[in-house]
């Protein structure tokens, strides 16, 4: 597994909690309307049927059916293939605890979601986005745990690549289908960034700490 030190955690963390909550105070106080309004300008001003379908697409890959279904292919893989044990319960705790951060975050803001130009229909608060926080949780975790299993630059750069795309796109089709604001989206990164890396963080820990531990017997 590859090492995630302390201090690049610890930093991860930082730049993810100040951002989250920076953006939580312009949500809170009406401050980033300008911002968020903009940003669904253009992105809903390339409207056209078929990126229509493609972001219809895209964001049911991030729908928590779709989600479920990768994340048990995901653990089938990891147990059967990589051969994963304590690996495979960072992922179920990382995969678990974050909708339910998402709920907590949602509850608390009770943010009602944008009603410019709604390509789809959908309920509930907006703020973080749940899709948003999915995708990083799932790609950024996939991501972690497949790493040491490419030893080629390139393979490494492609899963990198593969990764940040689809949470690019899962987060931009949230915008597209005016169910979210870009803000919306920004915080779902951000509260997913530091759930994940502390929970990294933490599962490193105890690993080192087991193993410090076996070889003191």
């Amino acid at each position: 597994m590859k090492k995630f030190p302390l201090s690049r955690a610890l930093l991860t963390c930082l730049v993810s909690f100040i951002t989250f909550s920076f953006l939580a105070l312009l949500v809170k106080g009406n401050k980033i309307v300008n911002f968020d309004s903009t940003v669904i300008r253009a992105i809903q001003g390339m409207e056209t049927p078929a990126l229509t379908t493609v972001m219809k697409f895209f964001t049911n890959i991030g729908s928590t059916k779709v989600v479920i279904v990768l994340c048990v292919l995901i653990i089938l893989f990891l147990y059967f293939v990589l051969h994963h044990r304590s690996e495979l319960i960072l992922f179920i705790v990382v995969i678990a605890g974050s909708p339910m951060l998402n709920h907590a975050l949602k509850s608390f803001f009770q943010r009602a979601r944008p009603d410019l130009h709604r390509l789809i229909e959908i309920g509930g608060y907006s703020f973080p986005s749940g899709h948003a926080m999915n995708a990083f949780t799932v790609y950024g975790i996939l991501t972690f745990l497949l790493w040491r299993h490419i030893r080629t630059r390139t393979g490494r750069t492609m899963l990198i690549l593969f990764s940040a795309f689809m949470i690019i796109m899962i987060g931009i089709s949230r915008i597209y289908l005016g169910v979210h604001y870009p803000s919306d989206i920004i915080g779902g990164y951000m509260a997913s960034g530091f759930w994940l890396t502390i929970t990294i963080w933490l599962f490193q820990w105890y690993k080192d700490r087991q193993s410090k531990e076996v070889k003191s017997r």
